[in-house]
C-alpha cells in the first residue's frame, strides 16, 4: 500500500540521495515528489516509489533502480526519467522505484547486497529455486559473498515489497537498471530492442531467482535490464534522455497489442 509523504520527510530524502548519488540536484529530487510506501528495509529505512500519471490507461511500467546498493548511476537514471515521465501526455501508467536496496545503497562504502547480505537478484521465486539457487551460488560463483541468494526465496523485505508490486500493478514491462557491464539484457516472450542510446542488446543469461529469470521467462512478463556504463558515473544528460527516447520508440512499436511478436529466447550465462 502507498502513502504520501509529507514534506520534511521529502525533503530529508532527498538530501541523502543529492549527497549520495551522482548527477542528483536537490531541485531534480524535490520535483520527483517521491513517495513514502509502508515498506521498509531490513534496518528500517523506507522504500519510496513514484507514481506518474496514475489515472492512464495505456502501458504500464514499473521502472526500478538501486536494486544492487552499489550501483549508484541506475538511481539516478531512475530519477531523471521520473522528470521525462512527467513531461508526456497522461496516457502510459508509470510506477519508479528508485533505490529499492536503500540499506545498500547508503551503507559507507556502499554494498550490492542489502543488510543481511542477499543478493536481492537472486532472490525471487524463480522454478526450483530450493534446488537451483544455492547450487549455483556454489558452484558458479564460488560461493561469492556479493551474488549470495539468501537462506530461502523472497526472504527479504526488500525483494518481497517488488514481487508484491508486481501482483499489484500488474505491469506490461519491467525497466530494471544496473551497472556496470554497459550492455542491454532482455527476458520475455517479445523481441528486445537492439539498442538503447550507445547500449547494445548483449544478454548475459538467466540466472535462478533474478527478476529477469522470474518475470520474464517464468511469469512472461518482459523484463527489460539495463547494464550502464559506470556504477559511479552517471550517462550524461543528453545520452540519459536518448536512451529514454528509444525505450520510448521501442515500447510504441512492440508493447501494443496490434503488433503480436514472435518469441524470443536466450541461452547464454555469465555470473553478474
Amino acid at each position: 500500500m502507498l502513502g504520501i509523504a509529507g514534506s520534511a520527510m521529502s525533503a530529508c530524502v532527498c538530501d541523502d540521495f543529492y549527497a549520495r548519488l551522482p548527477n542528483v540536484s536537490r531541485e531534480l529530487c524535490a520535483n520527483a515528489k517521491l513517495q513514502a510506501t509502508v515498506a521498509r528495509s531490513v534496518k528500517g529505512r523506507t522504500i519510496y516509489v513514484r507514481d506518474v500519471n496514475p489515472q492512464g490507461n495505456g502501458l504500464r511500467i514499473l521502472v526500478v533502480g538501486g536494486m544492487h546498493g552499489d550501483e549508484l548511476s541506475s538511481s539516478s537514471v531512475a530519477l531523471h526519467w521520473i522528470k521525462l515521465a512527467q513531461a508526456e501526455s497522461p496516457h502510459n501508467k508509470w510506477r519508479f522505484i528508485p533505490a529499492l536496496n536503500p540499506d545498500g545503497l547508503f551503507n559507507r562504502p556502499s554494498l550490492r547486497v542489502n543488510a543481511n547480505g542477499v543478493d536481492l537478484n537472486r532472490n525471487f521465486p524463480t522454478p526450483r529455486w530450493d534446488q537451483e539457487a544455492g547450487d549455483y551460488w556454489v558452484k558458479k560463483t564460488l560461493k561469492d559473498p556479493r551474488r549470495w541468494p539468501g537462506k530461502t526465496a523472497l526472504s527479504e523485505p526488500e525483494s518481497k515489497f517488488l514481487f508484491e508490486e508486481m501482483e499489484r500493478f500488474k505491469p506490461n514491462l519491467i525497466v530494471s537498471i544496473h551497472a556496470p557491464y554497459g550492455v542491454l539484457d532482455f527476458d520475455g516472450p517479445i523481441m528486445p530492442p537492439t539498442r538503447l542510446g550507445r547500449l547494445y542488446l548483449d544478454q548475459v543469461g538467466v540466472f535462478p531467482g533474478s527478476l529477469g529469470n522470474y518475470g520474464g521467462a517464468h511469469k512472461g512478463m518482459p523484463v527489460f535490464t539495463i547494464e550502464l556504463s559506470s556504477a559511479q558515473k552517471t550517462p550524461s544528460n543528453v545520452e540519459i534522455k536518448r536512451m529514454w527516447q528509444d525505450l520510448r520508440r521501442w515500447m510504441d512499436g512492440s508493447l501494443t497489442p496490434s503488433k503480436p511478436t514472435p518469441g524470443y529466447n536466450q541461452t547464454a550465462q555469465t555470473v553478474r
